[in-house]
């Protein structure tokens, strides 16, 4: 794969390469209206998510940062956008050009003051897996086999003005109109500022795993804080295979429950006692071990879940509450789904918007057990979704609708939903760990 010797970190050499970018979009879409007068409509937009899917990822990927990881997050989503984007943005987890071995060592001298072998006795130059905001290297100290985290230059700097520069693009993608659309760019630049806070990283890292260190067939890194900076971590490093290769070749129905089980209780754990959970769960965070157990490699984005959010979230999740109108639209009003200046025509599209959301949602948790394998389930959610992103009453309307920390949970949620299916997981005891709200 190509290395990357440079990185634009200035405001302007970054904002450069987006408008370049956007150029190259409002070339595809001219291509597309000559197109349409010669092929299907369908064809010709098939053909133009396709050009604009690969000059975005192009530049973004070697920009990295904040606009890199957004195109990961909403990978993840697959209603959200075309699949020509999903697939080309899904990359991001795994296919970034990593940095060259000269960038690697000038970053290590700036934040260490020294170059890598002047601190392990062992270093590969190499990096082993690079994505949106750093990437992995292998390393040795006193006969311990490591992996050395090394955040790209510049990222922290630059999160805030990547956002500013994709929050028009995202407008336009979420129908995010009128007051209260600033909530949901701050959460998501906060949690960029905070992952790419090494420091805070092991401080979280070590929180967690410490917690959960007890529970069954689940391992977790140490964390090295004498090896580590605000830009470099050092853990130790963890043999396994990865969750998409796992899934592939995996037919071992009672291992796939073992590790299903245990991933769901890690993350009911950290969300019922802790109040704070891993947030990022795509594939590329987790390893199946020899031994099958589940490995946890990295806690860069972690949610910390008030209790003015957390109550009325899951109590939701409560038969009682659904089936209960008055209840369900008071928990509607706390969680800002429905607001004081609605119309009667926007609440009863809201109510019936989200209870038909919520219904399907909450099931894998009032369940006494649930099959992640229902590939029905997942059709359902899908179709639910893409409905109303399709329909015109909801672009007709002001589309800023719930708290900002329904970001992070409900993407929490639902990358973990898709990674029990995944797992193969179809005899998940739900209620183990739940508690009630």
């Amino acid at each position: 794969m190509e290395t990357i010797d440079h990185i634009p970190t200035s405001k302007i050499k970054r904002a450069t390469k987006i408008i370049s970018t956007g150029a190259k979009v409002g070339v595809n879409y001219a291509k597309y209206y000559t197109s349409k007068l010669v092929s299907s409509p369908e064809k010709a937009k098939k053909k133009l998510d396709e050009s604009n899917a690969d000059d975005i990822y192009d530049s973004l990927k070697n920009l990295k940062g904040g606009a890199l990881k957004v195109a990961q997050m909403l990978s993840m989503d697959k209603r959200i956008l075309p699949e020509a984007y999903v697939e080309k943005f899904s990359l991001s987890q795994f296919q970034v050009p990593p940095l060259s071995p000269a960038l690697v060592t000038k970053t290590f001298k700036k934040y260490f003051g020294k170059s890598p072998l002047e601190i392990f006795d062992k270093f590969t130059a190499k990096s082993v897996n690079a994505a949106s905001i750093g990437q992995v290297h292998m390393a040795e100290k006193d006969g311990k086999k490591l992996a050395v985290k090394i955040q790209y230059p510049g990222v922290a700097e630059s999160i805030g003005t990547d956002l500013a520069l994709v929050k028009p693009f995202a407008i336009k993608m979420f129908n995010l109109q009128g007051e209260g659309s600033d909530q949901y760019f701050e959460e998501v630049c906060d949690k960029l500022l905070e992952e790419a806070n090494y420091l805070l990283e092991v401080e979280q890292s070590k929180i967690i795993s410490e917690a959960c260190s007890q529970m069954s067939n689940m391992r977790f890194p140490q964390y090295y804080s004498h090896l580590s900076s605000d830009r470099i971590i050092t853990m130790d490093w963890m043999d396994g295979e990865p969750i998409t290769t796992f899934s592939k070749t995996n037919q071992d129905t009672i291992l796939s429950n073992k590790l299903g089980q245990a991933m769901w209780d890690f993350y009911m754990f950290q969300i019922h006692d802790l109040k704070m959970v891993h947030a990022d769960p795509h594939p590329g965070n987790f390893l199946i071990s020899k031994e099958g157990e589940l490995i946890v490699i990295d806690f860069g984005c972690v949610k910390k879940i008030p209790n003015a959010f957390y109550h009325p979230y899951f109590e939701l999740s409560d038969p009682q509450y659904l089936q209960n109108d008055k209840l369900f639209r008071e928990k509607l009003y706390q969680l800002e789904i429905l607001r004081n200046d609605d119309s009667e025509q926007e609440i009863a599209f809201f109510k019936t918007m989200f209870h038909e959301l919520l219904e399907l949602f909450v099931r894998p948790l009032i369940a006494e057990s649930f099959d992640f394998t229902d590939q029905t389930y997942f059709d359902s959610l899908a179709e639910v979704g893409e409905r109303y992103a399709k329909g015109t009453e909801l672009r007709k309307m002001n589309g800023n609708r719930g708290s900002r920390h329904f970001i992070y949970m409900n993407r929490t949620f639902f990358g973990l939903y898709h990674l029990m299916n995944a797992l193969g997981a179809n005899n998940i005891k739900i209620n183990k760990v739940r508690k009630a709200a």
